[in-house]
């Protein structure tokens, strides 16, 4: 190759590598996935090494990758937070080892570790009491998130027994599946793209600047490396074990492994077991036990010799893309939809694949008819994660992304620092109208039964409903009409639509289907206006003064107001009987009766729903979690309860009470 083309060809990769650095660090939006980032990386070093009067002090091969927002306090790392070197083969866990054992020239061991699919993070801890909590940054320095990290459960702000005066403890803050598919709901139903996996929701969440926010989100934290001075051990699986004690959360997933043999056993039932544990991981993470080989194998520039990372390489499809189509949200966010051949894929038929936005798009100069590589993202949500260039036929034409909407016809808008296009006719688009009502009927909004999708596009195209207020207006012959309705099934709808004009104003506020209002903003901003009148007339001023209520909620807010539609809308709510302000003994809290402790409700139970033992506990100031955990002050035990969750209460020691138990609870702390 030519000089000329060498040089045409790092430049490149660098200008490849430095975009997706940023997508991945400062943005969490990553759009390759880690072994094509990998790949091109190894193709650049191999570059540079074999031209080095091609270097470049600000080449990408020469940091670590930085996530750094200047938006937080930059600290410099005591100790240099680099990255681990990455590979995708046995051969090359097989060629760390004997590199490993040549160097020492004497016995070793590996200590085997799961390698956590979040964001890493050094805590320091002086005289047993958090002080900072840093992110890698790029190595060198990283961003101060102390706040948000002390909203973490896991992680202890006091520590307990015979610790050090002073020392850092490293580890990995993620989401469990459980918790990234709760926030992704709630991000829904407030209108806001999900998060497209658990490791970009929790890097997200660290960026997050209001504290209280990342406190309502589920992250939790495995603690996987000691440093410091004055450590309790030589070893670095016996530090893990005495920081156990100390109160952190440490993996029970860890393996001390002799050799080779018992390397791969390890490898290889993670690879398969991996999809049965409640959190993500993409791979293993070896590292030599003792510390004191550690100190003598020392450091690259970039990582360190004594510890390497497999990564599991993610199943990928091969398949041909048929079509791009378009779907449109509650919202008006336009999402584009890869139609592909039906592909085999982790276990399942894949036939279509998220393409995320017009971006995602253009960066992989999708072309029509392309030979595509898909692979489920987290193992979750199919994606397109490249293009077979060579196959491609040259008279095939790039994917462009729709200008109108393709349900309206509406001329697309794409808002100012955001990534999706949006369709701004809400108020006849029909996926919008459509989507709205399913909103507006939804357990945690107005809780009107029996109307499903189905009966929502019936009613629809028969022009019976063309937004909520018409709900109010149907009648019992309306319903009886439509197909596989009955008579007690039409009289089942219109008790409920009756019984939901008795729903409380902040669910009805919620139910509105305000773009990032979701089910607990709507809640604060119930109980600081009391009534409709009073929001519709709130100044940004007095919305931002809200708790966590941010410019961008506000701004949504007095939006939904300025459209005429919706104020007529709302006029024919009221009209209709439905709650537009909030009645004198309606009030979010009622008092601190249960401040700071934490409820789990199971079971069937006799005087009240669950939904209503849930809402008593939100206004006496406790909280509602959907498992059991150290952490559980209370197991709320009704009939039928499950079996599991009992043994679990009784093994952690968490009191078991009936529904009557927890009434006198309530009613003798009120007296």
């Amino acid at each position: 190759m030519h000089k000329e083309n060498i040089a045409q060809e790092i430049n490149q990769l660098r200008q490849q590598l430095h975009q997706h650095n940023y997508r991945y660090y400062v943005l969490n939006q990553p759009v390759i996935s880690d072994y094509d980032f990998d790949q091109m990386m190894h193709r650049l070093i191999e570059l540079e090494h074999q031209n080095p009067d091609l270097f470049d002090p600000n080449s990408p091969s020469q940091r670590v990758g930085s996530d750094i927002s200047q938006e937080f306090e930059q600290v410099i790392h005591k100790y240099p937070m680099l990255s681990l070197g990455n590979t995708y083969s046995e051969e090359d866990v097989t060629d760390f080892y004997n590199r490993v054992a040549k160097l020492l020239n004497e016995p070793f061991e590996l200590v085997c570790e799961l390698k956590y699919d979040g964001t890493a993070i050094g805590l320091t801890y002086e005289n047993g009491r958090l002080i900072r909590a840093v992110t890698r940054g790029d190595g060198v320095r990283g961003d101060d998130v102390t706040a948000n990290v002390k909203t973490i459960r896991s992680i202890p702000l006091q520590l307990e027994g015979d610790y050090p005066a002073s020392f850092e403890i490293r580890g990995e803050i993620f989401l469990p599946r459980a918790g990234f598919e709760k926030m992704n709901e709630a991000r829904r139903e407030a209108g806001e793209p999900p998060f497209a996996n658990p490791r970009n929701a929790a890097a997200g969440s660290l960026k997050t600047q209001n504290s209280k926010m990342v406190a309502q989100r589920p992250l939790d934290c495995f603690l996987y490396y000691l440093l410091g001075e004055e450590l309790p051990a030589p070893y670095h699986h016996q530090n893990l074990e005495t920081a156990r004690s100390w109160g952190f959360k440490i993996s029970p997933y860890i393996k001390h492994c002799q050799n080779l043999n018992e390397v791969f056993d390890f490898i290889h039932h993670w690879d398969k077991a991996r999809n049965e544990l409640p959190f993500e991981i993409d791979g293993i993470v070896f590292k030599v036990n003792n510390l004191d080989q550690q100190k003598r194998l020392g450091f690259t520039a970039k990582s360190p010799r004594w510890a390497i990372s497999y990564k599991f390489k993610a199943e990928q499809g091969y398949t041909l893309l048929q079509s791009v189509s378009y779907q449109v949200g509650r919202t008006g966010a336009v999402t584009p939809v890869a139609n592909l051949d039906p592909v085999q894929l982790a276990g399942t038929t894949v036939k279509r694949a998220s393409l995320h936005n017009a971006d995602i798009i253009k960066s992989l100069d999708l072309h029509q008819q392309d030979m595509v590589y898909v692979e489920k993202g987290g193992e979750i949500i199919p994606k397109i994660v490249g293009v077979d260039t060579d196959a491609r036929t040259p008279d095939t034409q790039p994917v462009e992304f729709i200008t109108h909407c393709p349900e309206c016809g509406t001329e697309l808008k794409r808002v100012e620092g955001e990534a999706a296009f949006y369709c701004p006719n809400s108020v006849t688009c029909p996926p919008q109208v459509k989507g709205r009502i399913e909103h507006f009927i939804s357990r945690k909004a107005m809780n009107i039964d029996g109307l499903g999708s189905e009966t929502i596009e019936l009613l629809y195209k028969q022009n019976l409903i063309n937004d909520v207020a018409d709900l109010y207006s149907l009648k019992k012959t309306n319903l009886v009409q439509l197909e596989r309705m009955g008579d007690k099934s039409a009289q089942n709808i219109i008790t409920g639509i009756d019984a939901s004009r008795e729903v409380p104003f902040a669910r009805v506020l919620f139910a509105l289907g305000i773009r990032f209002v979701g089910e607990t903003v709507a809640k604060k901003l119930a109980s600081a206006f009391k009534n409709i009148e009073a929001l519709k007339g709130a100044t940004q001023e007095q919305l931002i003064d809200v708790d966590e209520i941010g410019e961008k909620i506000a701004n949504s807010v007095i939006q939904y107001f300025t459209v005429p539609e919706n104020l007529t809308l709302i006029d024919r709510l009221t009209g209709k009987g439905v709650q537009m302000a909030a009645a004198e003994t309606e009030e979010t809290t009622a008092g601190n009766t249960l401040n700071g402790q934490s409820f789990v409700i199971s079971g069937s139970f006799s005087s009240f729903s669950r939904d209503e033992l849930k809402s008593i506990i939100d206004k006496n100031g406790g909280k509602n979690v959907s498992g059991i955990s150290s952490k559980t002050n209370y197991l709320v035990a009704g009939e039928k309860i499950g079996p599991a969750k009992l043994a679990k209460a009784e093994k952690l020691g968490i009191p078991v009470i009936t529904e009557e138990e927890f009434i006198q609870m309530i009613e003798q702390s009120n007296e």
